[in-house]
């Protein structure tokens, strides 16, 4: 009897390259850091009278929230 078997070889995905693994987390640290002190700290730079407390905490919740949108992913 010649009977063939159709197998699927799927290959296995190749490992991720080493700038992925440390130095692409890294920069991302740094640049979402650096984004959230540098927002948080800018917003209290002018204190104007009657903001009190909301500009701050609407300046750094709006930059964590964009720093997890853009470098979430990593």
């Amino acid at each position: 009897k010649d009977t063939m078997v159709d197998v699927d070889i799927k290959p296995k995905p190749l490992p991720p390259h080493w700038y992925e693994c440390y130095i692409q987390p890294c920069v991302a640290e740094l640049l979402g850091s650096a984004l959230f002190i540098f927002i948080g700290c800018l917003s209290v730079v002018e204190d104007v009278e009657g903001t009190g407390r909301l500009q701050p905490a609407l300046a750094h919740g709006l930059a964590l929230g964009l720093t997890i949108a853009i470098l979430g992913d990593i």
